[in-house]
């Protein structure tokens, strides 16, 4: 097996680093901005956020930010809605208008598409003004703003999203008792003032080193209903990539058992040629079955798709969530680098 064609690394981050100035900016990343701001962007005595690199680092906060992000995902997966950036694809209404409406069953009077800042501005607080009056909150007890998150202020998004994900999905296997340092940045009239101080995103709970379940355990058991929207959705996307194999798949429950059309679609979208020799074509025992899964799961945990550990026995005997589970790893990667390629990424089909 070899791979087909290869990729520049790009510049390196280190060369830019060393040409930035010594301040104390430069202890702070910023959400969604590649350079500090200046002192002057801090009015008099306003007071600011940020997320020093140990806490973007922190194990649990980002597996916060990954398992919200593919509990949004799973939510959208039918309307073809695929999030790959809280703080980038928040911010504008969008995903939160349609996030908000699937979950609520609510239909808002607000416009699909806003495309300036202004309207999306209107869209934004209309959508929070909802959300607000749903999760019965006045807006001094929320932890987040219009401004807030159209400003893409991550800790602020995750409040919300959690606050959401408690009253709309509370069995969503959120990680307990996540803290971040946080640094809060004020102007004043002597220069800039600096404040840590500690964050709590989710409670504490007896069950923190319970081992937490994907996604896809929450579809199967707390929305079996819409498990076929998401089988329809992923089977559309199967069958775009093996048209030009000349295949294609019509149950997605048994066909994918035996390993051959999850090879030859890995192959399809990760580059890879796959020898003959290397996997059975036309396997005819549960062992050379086997095999091809096997080999295809070791595929995707090389290139790093598979989160959620997968039996290759499972996907033989035709389990519908394993297959489910590693078809979505897929769809997942190959729907984004649709998007960078020209589709709207964020726009519903």
């Amino acid at each position: 097996m070899r791979r087909a064609g290869s990729e520049n690394s790009g510049p390196s981050r280190a060369s830019k680093a060393a040409m930035e100035p010594e301040s104390l900016y430069n202890l702070l990343h910023l959400p969604g901005k590649e350079d500090p701001p200046a002192e002057e962007e801090l009015s008099q005595g306003e007071k600011r956020k940020f997320l020093p690199p140990t806490s973007r680092n922190n194990p649990k906060f980002e597996e916060l930010q990954k398992v919200l992000m593919e509990w949004i995902n799973a939510e959208l997966l039918p309307e073809h809605i695929v999030v790959r950036s809280l703080e980038e694809d928040i911010f504008d209404g969008l995903i939160l208008h349609h996030l908000f409406q699937k979950l609520s069953g609510l239909k808002l009077d607000v416009e699909e598409i806003a495309l300036t800042a202004a309207s999306q501005r209107r869209k934004l607080a209309a959508v929070l003004e909802s959300v607000d009056q749903s999760l019965q909150l006045e807006e001094p007890q929320a932890k987040w703003s219009m401004e807030s998150i159209f400003n893409k202020d991550l800790l602020a998004t995750l409040h919300l999203l959690v606050a959401l994900a408690k009253r709309f999905q509370p069995d969503l296997p959120l990680p307990t008792n996540v803290q971040v340092e946080v640094i809060t940045m004020e102007r004043t009239k002597s220069g800039l003032k600096s404040e840590k101080s500690v964050e709590q995103l989710t409670e504490c709970g007896a069950d923190k080193d319970q081992p937490s379940k994907d996604v896809f355990d929450e579809l199967f058991k707390l929305a079996p209903e819409k498990v076929n929207a998401v089988k329809e959705a992923i089977v559309k996307f199967v069958n775009q990539e093996l048209d030009r194999l000349g295949l294609s798949v019509q149950n997605l429950d048994t066909q994918f058992a035996d390993g051959v059309i999850l090879l030859l679609l890995i192959g399809q979208l990760e580059g890879f040629f796959l020898h003959l020799k290397e996997f059975y074509l036309t396997p005819s025992s549960p062992a050379e079955m086997l095999h091809n899964v096997t080999l295809a799961l070791e595929l995707l945990k090389e290139e790093g798709l598979l989160s959620y550990p997968v039996n290759p026995e499972d996907i033989v005997n035709k389990d519908a969530k394993s297959t489910l589970r590693v078809l979505y790893s897929l769809f997942r990667k190959h729907k984004l680098k649709e998007s960078t390629d020209g589709v709207p990424q964020r726009s519903p089909n």
